[in-house]
């Protein structure tokens, strides 16, 4: 119990220091020069702002779900070794047929074409 109280007092006041440090550092002043954008040490050429397709966002996301999913199951070749590893396998493929389904779902629905 010792060793907890430590660890979750020590959690705390790091906690504490890092909440106040960062609201005493960025006294920052904002001012035309600063918010300008910056090219080489050129003025822009043409508008600084570029607008993105939103595809480029949808493709981005459906990237990091699939990832995460994926990184998730990484471990999956060690699961033979826990308590139970026919329950371990069961929600394994259970993950693995939510992430096809998933996957299918967003091929008919054209979120993996680029052009539309």
């Amino acid at each position: 119990m010792n060793l907890i109280m430590t660890i979750l007092i020590i959690t705390v006041a790091l906690s504490l220091i890092l909440l106040i440090v960062s609201f005493w550092l960025p006294q920052m002043n904002p001012d035309a020069e600063k918010l300008s954008p910056y090219e080489c040490g050129f003025d822009p050429l043409g508008s600084a702002r570029l607008p993105f397709s939103l595809r480029f966002f949808l493709v981005a996301i459906l990237f990091l779900l699939f990832d995460l999913e994926i990184a998730l199951l990484l471990p999956l070749p060690w699961g033979d070794q826990l308590h139970n590893p026919t329950g371990t396998f069961f929600w394994a493929t259970t993950v693995l047929i939510l992430l096809t389904l998933g996957l299918i779902y967003e091929w008919t629905q054209g979120g993996l074409e680029w052009a539309e």
